[in-house]
């Protein structure tokens, strides 16, 4: 895992290679909506994509991570099908579901069933490197999503450009972001991780918190503000010295949410001291997000070294779609 994380760089550089050299046949029509279908580390880039395109999309863009579609789904339906393994049961069902009710459907996979779906039915699919764990591969598919809506003018080429400098800020400060995940980890070592950020970039707290699931075999959750000064904050005022806090940060985030974020960092510093920020570095949005990504990927595969955890494994994944395959 630790080489994968480490190439995360050559990854996002290789991905957009791919989507720069994949031929659309799909033409674009006047979209109601957007949806993209897909869950665990295939999912987690479509949840970071809503963020990014919150403030630049004319239409909803919602993120299924279900054996359903919504009810609205239909022929002015955009529906990306996004399963790194192409194997995904609740994916393949919504697949099937996308194609019942005629949307435009795109997908983003290393093969299996949904390729042969989609060879198929003659759909657009992008092929991207089979053969490792589908949350070491979030650069190959989130950069396909987002070239997929540019393809259809949904968002702008901008990200192009960001992706490249993100690629490039990567590159350069990768002996440092290890440095500091190997100093958080250390900290986090024995207690139960918290991860809250603003709600503009909860998406890389959500994959932060599945990493450490996944990577370090812990147990962790997470809250974005402002939503969570409205309900969990009151459940500080106990000792919670079992705990750590990790808050991600953005220097530009919106004013009244970092004035939140510090009046909450005043609370929560009374009952557990251990208190943790991470700020983001680049000038763009792809930067900043894609610097935190790689620093919390880091601090899960060290978190694993600590606990001597193998931070590939997941044999309870694989015992629980064993049991579902004998139903």
């Amino acid at each position: 895992m630790k080489k994968l994380v480490l190439d995360f760089p050559i990854q996002l550089q290789e991905a957009v290679n791919i989507s720069k050299n994949f031929q659309f046949t799909t033409i674009g029509g006047d979209f109601t909506s957007v949806v993209v279908t897909g869950l665990g580390g295939s999912g987690i880039g479509a949840s970071i994509v809503q963020n990014y395109v919150f403030d630049k999309m004319k239409i909803p863009f919602i993120v299924n991570k279900d054996y359903f579609l919504p009810a609205f789904v239909n022929k002015t339906t955009l529906v990306i099908v996004c399963s790194y393994s192409g194997n995904t049961e609740e994916t393949v069902m919504a697949m099937e579901q996308a194609i019942q009710k005629k949307a435009t459907i795109l997908c983003v996979t290393s093969g299996g069933r949904i390729a042969e779906m989609a060879a198929q039915k003659k759909l657009d699919c992008i092929l991207v490197p089979s053969g490792m764990p589908p949350r070491a591969c979030l650069g190959y598919s989130l950069v396909q999503l987002l070239a997929i809506l540019n393809h259809f003018d949904l968002i702008n080429s901008k990200y192009k450009n960001e992706i490249k400098a993100a690629v490039s800020t990567l590159t350069t400060t990768t002996e440092d972001i290890q440095k500091k995940a190997l100093a958080i980890a250390k900290k986090v070592k024995g207690k139960l991780p918290i991860v809250y950020s603003a709600q503009s970039i909860e998406g890389v707290a959500v994959r932060f918190r599945q990493q450490l699931n996944e990577n370090s075999k812990v147990l962790a959750w997470h809250g974005a503000v402002p939503e969570m000064n409205h309900n969990e904050l009151v459940g500080w005022r106990d000792d919670a010295t079992d705990k750590a806090v990790i808050v991600l940060r953005n220097e530009d985030d919106f004013d009244r949410v970092q004035k939140r974020i510090e009046i909450g960092k005043k609370i929560v510093k009374k009952y557990n001291p251990t208190y943790i920020e991470i700020i983001s570095e680049g000038a763009t949005y792809w930067e900043k997000v894609f610097y935190l990504i790689h620093l919390t990927d880091w601090v899960s595969v060290h978190l694993a070294d600590l606990r001597e955890m193998d931070a590939t494994e997941v044999k309870v994944i694989d015992f629980l779609k064993g049991e579902l395959a004998k139903v």
